[in-house]
């Protein structure tokens, strides 16, 4: 198990996300759990799911396309991939 996996807490997982999504915030916002994908940072729906892609692999996860419409916030992106670990 590499260090990466070792450390799946919620904060560590919240955390990670925030370091994925800061390429996409283009616009230099304060990241916090509630900040939307849409309405604070402004990403498209083509970039949301670059961001998606990026957040699967750095978990090794698939996040379901029927889900994806339901993750507006970093915060619930965070407990779906949260969830998703606790699955496997």
């Amino acid at each position: 198990m590499t260090e990466k996996e070792l450390d799946l807490s919620h904060e560590s997982i919240r955390e990670r996300i925030y370091v994925l999504v800061t390429s996409y915030n283009k616009k230099s916002i304060t990241l916090h759990p509630e900040t939307t994908f849409s309405g604070d940072l402004e990403l498209d729906s083509l970039t949301v799911m670059d961001m998606v892609a990026m957040i699967e692999d750095e978990f090794d996860i698939v996040l379901p396309l029927n889900l994806l419409p339901d993750l507006e916030t970093i915060q619930q992106v965070a407990d779906a991939v949260e969830k998703i670990i606790g699955e496997k």
